[in-house]
């Protein structure tokens, strides 16, 4: 995963790193910014707030490892290199409970498959918008394990619960948590930097379960 001018450098690069207590935040953005330029406007959602939400988790503390991802990346591909720098991150000491990979759309789909191959009972995973209807039978592959905060949005079309997916998982989930949030935005409501999404996963990330 190549680096950008707003990204955290990656922990492998920090002598001090697994001296420290510091908090890790993958980021892994929707679909429209992997298609499109950062200030270029979805015609319907409006502009994808990748540099402000980024900023924003930085501004709470946490060390943000995230980058605009190309054009039709192969999430599988994707999932297991970033499960390559968290496997990094432990190594070096880094707690489990203080590394979260949070998605949004596809990168929430990304995040599941991340989820998957690490197969670590400790992490924290956010699932923002990529839970729907009908996909745990055509997706049977992914397997979540970790601490699971899933948000889904009532307007967004064919949007559910992550319950039916945490049900059939084969490894033992002690968080799990489903918020379903009503801001009328539809499949938009992840564009913005939104403090009913925002906080939340936050809040998850610190490892506050509540």
């Amino acid at each position: 995963m190549r680096p950008t001018i707003i990204v955290t450098i990656l922990c492998s690069m920090l002598l001090s790193c697994a001296a420290n207590n510091e908090r890790y935040l993958f980021f892994l953005h929707n679909k429209w910014i992997e298609d499109h330029e950062l200030n270029e406007g979805h015609p319907k959602y409006g502009k994808a707030e990748y540099r402000e939400i980024v900023n924003a988790f930085k501004k709470e503390g946490f060390t943000v490892i995230s980058e605009k991802r190309k054009t039709n990346t192969d999430e599988k591909v994707y999932a297991r290199q970033v499960k390559e720098q968290i496997d990094s991150l432990l190594q070096m000491g880094v707690e489990p409970g203080k590394i979260t990979v949070v998605g949004t759309s596809k990168g929430g789909f990304i995040a599941q498959y991340v989820s998957t191959y690490a197969r670590n009972e400790q992490l924290n995973f956010v699932f923002i918008g990529s839970s729907y209807e009908g996909l745990v039978e055509q997706i049977p592959d992914i397997d979540l394990c970790g601490n699971i905060l899933a948000i889904n949005e009532k307007s967004d079309r064919g949007s559910v619960s992550l319950a039916g997916r945490i049900e059939k998982s084969t490894c033992h989930i002690e968080h799990f948590k489903n918020i379903e949030l009503n801001t009328g935005k539809e499949h938009g409501f992840l564009f913005p930097l939104m403090k009913e999404w925002f906080e939340p996963t936050v809040k998850w990330a610190r490892e506050d379960y509540q």
